[in-house]
């Protein structure tokens, strides 16, 4: 899972706004774990000693590179044989059967499964990436886009979950949509 943003949109840490009395980490490690799914919390060196993120096991970020793909270059450094599930940890709406569904369809014999986003593009941050495309990311330059990587990879593409399922909460105008019951 990935946790290692900056939240320069929203302007405080989004790891930490609470949904349903819980924290949108421990939401979605939670989530991943209740899928059967070991899980890994990417944070960048200056979040390592962050108390909510030493709750889980944690997988420094690939020093030199930045965004989502620090995170994912560094669980490839850690097991370059596994299939990794990048989650972000700022998706309110996302379910389990949402995460179950892309693990049912994880095709081994492409480079990457992923969900349409809504607009039509590879949802990077809600995708499983292969050994291979992972070495291939690591070979790029640090300031990889993961979408794009996506989209230059031969993927398995799943039509979108349904409304707002993917939707980040970038700003808290967005939170506030997102989780109003």
């Amino acid at each position: 899972m990935l946790a290692g943003g900056q939240s320069t949109r929203y302007g405080t840490d989004k790891a930490t706004l609470v949904v349903a009395g819980q924290d949108l980490l421990t939401r979605t490690a939670d989530l991943l774990a209740s899928c059967g799914l070991a899980v890994r919390v990417a944070a960048r060196a200056d979040q390592q000693q962050d108390p909510l993120r030493r709750r889980h096991a944690l997988l420094a970020d690939e020093p030199g590179w930045s965004g989502p793909a620090a995170g994912l270059v560094a669980a490839w450094r850690l097991d370059p044989q596994a299939a990794w599930l990048a989650v972000a940890c700022d998706m309110p709406r996302l379910g389990r059967a949402v995460i179950e569904a892309l693990v049912a369809a994880r095709d081994p014999s492409c480079e990457a499964t992923a969900y349409l986003g809504a607009d039509g593009r590879p949802e990077p941050l809600c995708a499983i990436y292969e050994p291979a495309t992972l070495a291939r990311l690591a070979a790029g330059p640090a300031s990889s886009s993961l979408r794009r990587l996506l989209e230059q990879s031969r993927c398995r593409l799943l039509a979108a979950p349904g409304t707002d399922a993917l939707a980040s909460a970038n700003t808290p105008a967005d939170f506030h949509r997102l989780t109003r019951q």
